[in-house]
């Protein structure tokens, strides 16, 4: 008979190594594979084009709309802007910009600009400006038109370490079965100022989970599907508006796996700048995914 203290030592590994599994589940290949995924999508956050960055989203009103860092303009902007830059002119869908003369504003190229018709983000060539770490554009959204301003010194990029994930575990990996809209579905998807846009669906993803079935209803990306869900997570471990997913359509084998460790936070979860489209009401899966990212800052 094996000496007590060694019971107790063979029973130790065991429950170590199921721990082990209980965290992390899935090839060297599968995980690798998932942990490059995610340190690309850190990297893009913190891109000139990321969303850390964002200070502010301002919507214009007809007419003049005066910008600068002086509390009497209609945009202010951070302290590290002059006091008076210039005006946003909106009129019948077109915003032109007017920079005072004593201040230096430029085009994403090098070039000096004093008054220029800015293209929002919906039109090829956006019109992107820039103030020494200040950068701003005009987005559209709906009928309204607005300035996303970047400052590439912003606090928050500076002190940004990353996001929680749930442990990779390969189980959240499905396999899907497409069924199509004929013709596409035209949806409803809510977004986080109140609006509500359209778009396309051309079908649903069908899978099983813990023997029940569940449907999400996508959009178009070109060889994948955009998918923008809600669980039972959100709000507790998880963002408390969903999060997004995209899905490569089917392989030469005609297969479809719905990758939940891929799950992502929208923009609005960084911040209170972004314009985030929440999930139609077809799309809220009573589920618990635990895959994919947690709520940055640990809130729900």
């Amino acid at each position: 008979m094996l000496p007590h203290r060694f019971l107790v030592l063979l029973l130790s590994i065991s429950l170590l190594g199921c721990s082990g599994n209980m965290k992390e589940r899935g090839s060297p290949e599968y995980i690798s594979e998932i942990n490059e995924w995610h340190s690309k999508r850190i990297e893009n956050l913190k891109k000139e084009s990321g969303w850390l960055n964002l200070a502010g989203l301002f919507w214009l009103i007809e007419g003049e709309n005066k910008f600068g860092s002086d509390k009497s303009n209609h945009l202010i902007f951070p302290n590290n802007a002059p006091e008076f830059m210039g005006s946003f002119y909106l009129k019948d869908s077109v915003v032109v910009m007017k920079v005072n003369e004593n201040v230096e504003v430029h085009l994403a190229g090098g070039e000096k600009v004093n008054e220029l018709i800015l293209k929002h983000d919906q039109q090829a060539g956006t019109t992107i400006c820039n103030h020494n770490a200040l950068r701003w554009n005009l987005i559209k959204r709906g009928e309204r038109y607005g300035i996303r301003l970047r400052n590439l010194d912003s606090e928050q990029l500076k002190k940004f370490t990353g996001i929680e994930t749930y442990p990779i575990n390969d189980d959240w990996k499905l396999e899907a079965r497409f069924e199509p809209y004929t013709p596409p579905k035209e949806i409803e998807i809510p977004t986080i100022i109140g609006t509500i846009e359209k778009d396309k669906a051309p079908g649903s993803l069908v899978f099983t989970k813990e023997d029940k079935l569940f449907r999400l209803d996508v959009t178009d990306a070109g060889n994948q599907y955009f998918v923008i869900f809600a669980d039972l997570t959100n709000g507790k471990q998880t963002y408390g508006a969903g999060r997004f997913l995209y899905v490569n359509k089917a392989d030469s084998t005609g297969k479809i796996y719905i990758d939940f460790n891929k799950a992502y936070n929208p923009p609005c979860a960084f911040t209170k700048y972004a314009t985030c489209p929440l999930p139609p009401k077809q799309n809220y899966l009573k589920l618990e995914i635990t895959a994919g990212e947690k709520n940055y800052g640990g809130k729900g």
